[in-house]
């Protein structure tokens, strides 16, 4: 039995400039944490059968390829031309529809398992393009490739995107004490509202192709947001990283009213008022986990956020 354990992750900075329509213009970058929080999967070859067996929150049992319903499963096995006979079993830290990059998880680590399988051994680079590849050209799904990358690469990491769509991949370079700053001071707070990213995203999309002047240049804006967070934490400014996120949350909220609408935003508010820094909410929006930043006022905002519904999950980097 192969088992691979992929990190969820939480975007730091520059989050929605990694999309096609908008990095093929302008560049993108993405400034990313891995989390202790993972995707594990687990790959068998039956021993009595040749049957293909998909376990998730659903069980398939069929007998090619073709017929197995989960899209990620049946892509990942024809790149490999694996037709019959495995076995594929699935299990999160983290539901679906969090923001946290579940299916790019589940995708990467489900390579990685069938590399090892077929003895063709991977680079993270390789893992990432790949599921680039089949989630952004095979399946022409809506998103980005923020999501691949971190699941591959986790840590702190850097993303250098070109027009070309090439990516570059390094590690940010904090000091551990920066680092041990953000763990303390950074909370998630899950809302309990699930969406489809891809519904959000496409809207986007959309409008960047229309070349619309409120989405691009909200983006540019956000883009800047995020060099400017990496660059003042390389220097140790932890308060101000807290301070540009909430320059951030406006900017986002101007990609679109189903970002940050309703719920969202009075949460967000509520959280500012009892001692968060600044914030942002995880993915593309509309739900999932917030991200807050706090200094002395954790106690306070764990309390409201509590009285509010809402459930924090403690967390360390994937380092």
């Amino acid at each position: 039995m192969i088992i691979t354990r992929t990190p969820f992750r939480i975007t730091l900075g520059g989050g929605g400039t990694d999309l096609p329509a908008y990095y093929s213009r302008h560049g993108g970058f993405i400034f990313a944490a891995g989390l202790d929080k993972y995707m594990f999967v687990c790959l068998n070859t039956p021993i009595v059968d040749d049957l293909i067996r998909v376990k998730y929150s659903e069980s398939e049992i069929v007998a090619e390829v073709e017929q197995v319903r989960h899209t990620l499963a049946r892509q990942a096995l024809m790149h490999f031309g694996i037709r019959s006979g495995v076995e594929i079993i699935s299990m999160a830290d983290v539901p679906a529809g969090t923001g946290l990059g579940s299916s790019s998880c589940y995708l990467v680590g489900l390579l990685n398992g069938l590399h090892t399988l077929c003895r063709r051994p991977a680079s993270r680079q390789t893992l990432a393009e790949e599921a680039c590849h089949i989630e952004l050209d095979v399946l022409n799904k809506p998103i980005g490739k923020q999501d691949q990358y971190m699941a591959a690469f986790g840590g702190l990491t850097v993303l250098e995107i070109d027009r070309q769509g090439r990516v570059e991949a390094c590690q940010a370079g904090l000091e551990p004490d920066v680092v041990e700053d953000l763990e303390s001071n950074i909370l998630l707070f899950y809302t309990g509202l699930s969406r489809s990213t891809e519904e959000i995203l496409s809207s986007q999309i959309r409008r960047l192709a229309a070349e619309e002047a409120q989405v691009t240049d909200n983006l540019h804006r956000i883009q800047e947001i995020g060099r400017e967070i990496l660059s003042q934490l390389r220097r140790g400014n932890t308060r101000r990283f807290g301070e540009l996120l909430d320059e951030h949350w406006r900017a986002k909220k101007r990609l679109g009213d189903d970002v940050a609408g309703g719920r969202i935003n009075e949460l967000y508010e509520l959280a500012r008022a009892n001692g968060a820094v600044g914030g942002k909410i995880s993915g593309a929006g509309g739900g999932g986990f917030f991200l807050f930043y706090a200094e002395e006022g954790k106690k306070q905002l764990r309390a409201a956020m509590e009285a509010a519904g809402l459930r924090e999950m403690r967390f360390r980097f994937d380092l």
